[in-house]
């Protein structure tokens, strides 16, 4: 057959009955004898040859057949005026957070260090960065902090802290690789703009983003100056500054500033303060002024002991000032001195807290855990935790949250280890393991990204776990938790806890889904791998398998996605769990789809939902539903496709913005676009409110493009076009160049019917340039035709090339 001639404007819906027109004029058959031989009614023939609806593909192939003519040089005309819905985000960002602040509380006793929080201040002035360094105990954290919260309101854009535990008993310092994976998430960089590996690429990464942005960065407790190095801003406003007990030598660019131990008048003054002693001759320091002078002598005027003597004064009103230096007698140092007294005044209940939480691996914790740990009712640890803080043994960072300074964590460690048996302290830390696997679960099924998977089987679940109102508070959890469940991990992997090892990254899943954190997913699952083979339990390591492949396909790793889903798919098979089973069988059909297979995924959907039908898991039914619904609209089955969504959408969905009510929604709402466009745009701006109500910026990008190629076929140029850059922008947003390769080739058709060819080039030669880097060949072979219908016209011999080239890449998919 002639390919007619083609125009720039040139419908792909006319220009597809038009050689269905022609083949019935080589058939030399009427239309009911035509539709009799190629099983087809009468009346969708007639839609189809008069351009009223785009048959789906079988019934292209069957009319193909029936006048001896092979069907594929068709497929890239049939592909763009089905106009394929853009597949659903493999994961969705949280949208525009709120500017973040992770900046511990300003102490409420600050006292003096006004040339030192002077200098501090000038170094910021005139370098944007400063180093705080000195002695254990002598304030800089707190100095640090203190002007941290100064700058605030000049650094509006995040105020973030990170503690590099250079000196935190029991713990590795953080190494610069973790601390900027850390600091670019909580900016909320998306992983794909984060570099893989190397810690020169991640600096300059974390460099670039603060250059336009005001931030302020508390970079605590380093141990030396090549582990703060790589985290230094660059060229901009943004601030950083550094504490460590060390002098860092080799950071000549940073100012430096020595803190010494307080001034007898800055040491009396925060006494009185601490102490809640009243100014004036009638307090206990006045009345006793030889004695008070000693309890500065013994804390060696650091602000941490005399604020752990001072808590004893404020909760003893009847102690005189004499007891207190005569409690304070034992002591090999000046801290020891107001340490020892201060523990000595815990009950034993309180005395054994304290030495557990010797065993956490640093970084702030919330009583739930505390309970865990202690094996105590959550009003308990609520409780003890009070009192620790009031003798400042504890410190309470934010509302809720607790840490412990590092050199009351080493007393808290050595004091375990001395009055604790091993015993004791190996169930502690199994129960602080259990805990976060199990805290995690929670979490994870209360925003769930598609299907609920098995619950946790390690250890015991905990009395008493946090409660998530919504998605959105199991998603702050885990935000703030992020750290401390990475310390459990390594944890767990350093004391052989392989089970725990393999099941915490199963549960951390949907954080990564809406971080995008497919980098460090991708790490923790190879290492969950090499844990479930020295388990070898059979369906951990089946698990194991498809958890790697699934974090593999999300960081675009095509060819070793579908190596894992191979190597866990007979493993499912033979373990005989049919959730899971379900589960990998509904990851391979989404990788099969975006590999450019067409039949295969719609078989895998179409499995995948009875697997979780048999399972008792209705949502992943919905789940696999919702995916076959979008595949039969790709094959251009629209009317099963909306059959199909209708009923997705007819089921009760807890989450209207849930993966499959929203991917029911928008199939729908382009499945109905010619049919019913009133309808249809109800759906999608429906759809598009959820998302943007949801703050997942994925997924408003997705329905913005959807809604651009739904408007498109209404004939409505300007709306689409306007749709489709918004989405666009979006994507520009969120550096997502790769996940572009969806919408790229529907956006340039829409340009190219709106009378805009050259853009309509350019985009289909962006999607030419990305589609083979990643893989994507269906995509591919439709850019090559998007150029050749625009260059038809004006270098027919370059179109032909390009023709050639889709069809070769069709031809090789459809063998």
């Amino acid at each position: 057959m002639d390919e007619p001639q083609r125009t720039a404007t040139t419908d792909p819906q006319n220009e597809l009955a038009a050689r269905l027109r022609l083949i019935q004029e080589l058939s030399g058959l009427g239309v009911r004898a035509l539709a009799r031989d190629a099983g087809l009614s009468s009346s969708s023939l007639s839609r189809y040859l008069g351009g009223q609806t785009v048959p789906p593909w079988p019934a292209v192939i069957a009319l193909c057949r029936l006048v001896k003519r092979d069907p594929r040089p068709l497929r890239p005309l049939w592909e763009r005026c089905s106009n394929p819905l853009p597949a659903p985000p493999k994961s969705s960002r949280q949208g525009r957070p709120r500017p973040r602040n992770d900046l511990p509380r300003d102490v409420p006793d600050f006292t003096g260090r006004e040339a030192q929080l002077a200098a501090v201040l000038d170094a910021v002035d005139s370098h944007r960065v400063v180093a705080i360094d000195g002695m254990a105990g002598v304030g800089k954290t707190c100095l640090v902090i203190h002007a941290a919260h100064r700058l605030a309101a000049d650094l509006p854009d995040a105020q973030l802290y990170v503690d590099l535990h250079g000196f935190t008993e029991g713990r590795e310092p953080l190494d610069p690789d973790s601390a900027l994976r850390m600091l670019l998430g909580a900016l909320d960089v998306p992983s794909e703009k984060v570099p893989r590996e190397g810690v020169e690429q991640l600096a300059a990464c974390w460099r670039s983003e603060l250059a336009d942005r005001k931030v302020v960065v508390v970079i605590d407790n380093a141990a030396d100056a090549d582990q703060v190095r790589p985290l230094l801003p660059g060229a901009g406003p943004s601030v950083a500054l550094i504490t460590s007990r060390n002098r860092l030598l080799g950071l000549d660019e940073v100012p430096p500033v020595s803190l010494d131990v307080l001034s007898p008048q800055e040491s009396a003054e925060l006494l009185a303060r601490a102490s809640g002693d009243p100014n004036g001759p009638e307090g206990r320091l006045a009345r006793d002024p030889d004695a008070a002078a000693e309890v500065l002598r013994l804390c060696g005027h650091l602000p941490l002991a005399l604020r752990l003597a001072a808590a004893r004064l404020r909760h003893r009103p009847g102690w005189t000032v004499g007891i207190l230096v005569e409690r304070m007698a034992e002591g090999a140092s000046e801290f020891d001195t107001a340490f020892a007294m201060s523990v000595r005044q815990l009950d034993r209940s309180q005395a054994r807290l304290f030495r557990l939480l010797g065993l956490l691996p640093g970084g702030s914790f919330d009583e739930y855990l505390a309970a865990s740990l202690a094996d105590v009712p959550l009003n308990a640890a609520r409780s003890m935790l009070e009192d620790l803080v009031d003798a400042h043994l504890v410190q309470e960072s934010t509302a809720g949250r607790y840490r412990l300074h590092d050199l009351v964590h080493q007393h808290a460690r050595r004091a375990g280890e001395e009055q604790d048996s091993p015993a004791e302290r190996q169930r502690a830390l199994g129960r602080f393991l259990d805990y976060y696997v199990h805290a995690a679960a929670a979490a994870d099924a209360a925003m769930p990204f598609l299907s609920p998977g098995r619950p946790p089987s390690v250890g015991r679940p905990p009395a008493a776990l946090p409660r998530f109102a919504d998605k959105n508070a199991a998603f702050s959890w885990l935000v703030a938790e992020y750290e401390n469940m990475v310390a459990a991990f390594e944890t767990a992997a350093a004391v052989g806890a392989d089970a725990h090892v393999c099941e915490l990254p199963r549960f951390l899943r949907s954080y990564f889904a809406r971080r995008c954190g497919t980098t460090h997913l991708n790490v923790l699952f190879e290492r969950s791998l090499a844990a479930a083979e020295r388990l070898g339990d059979p369906l951990q390591l089946a698990d194991a398998h498809s958890d790697l492949g699934f974090a593999r396909y999300n960081a675009g790793r095509m060819a070793e996605a579908a190596a894992s889903y191979e190597a866990a798919q007979p493993r499912l098979s033979r373990a005989g769990d049919l959730g899971s089973e379900a589960e990998l069988t509904l990851r391979r059909g989404y990788l099969k789809w975006d590999e450019g297979y067409v039949e295969e995924p719609l078989e895998l959907f179409r499995l995948a939902g009875k697997l979780y039908e048999q399972a008792g898991c209705p949502s992943g039914t919905a789940s696999a539903a919702a995916a076959e619904a979008w595949a039969m609209l790709q094959l251009g089955h629209r009317e099963e496709a909306a059959q199909r969504a209708r009923e997705v959408l007819d089921i009760p969905h807890a989450d209207p913005a849930s993966p499959p009510a929203l991917t029911a929604r928008i199939t729908l709402g382009v499945a109905i676009a010619d049919e019913e466009p009133d309808e249809a745009a109800d759906h999608l701006h429906r759809a598009l409110a959820l998302a943007r109500a949801d703050g997942h910026l994925h997924n408003e990008a997705w329905c913005l493009n959807c809604l651009g190629v739904a408007l498109r076929r209404m004939g409505r140029y300007e709306e689409a076009l306007a749709s489709h850059r918004k989405a666009f922008a979006l994507l520009d947003e969120l550096f997502e160049e790769h996940w572009k390769i969806h919408f790229l080739n529907g956006y340039a058709e829409t340009c190219r019917l709106a009378g805009l060819p050259d853009e309509a080039l350019r985009l289909h030669r962006q999607a030419l340039e990305i589609a083979p880097r990643l893989g994507y060949r269906t995509e591919e072979a439709l850019a090559h035709e998007g150029i050749a219908i625009v260059l038809d016209d004006a270098e027919p011999a370059t179109a032909a090339e390009h023709r050639a080239a889709g069809r070769a890449i069709l031809r090789e998919l459809t063998a």
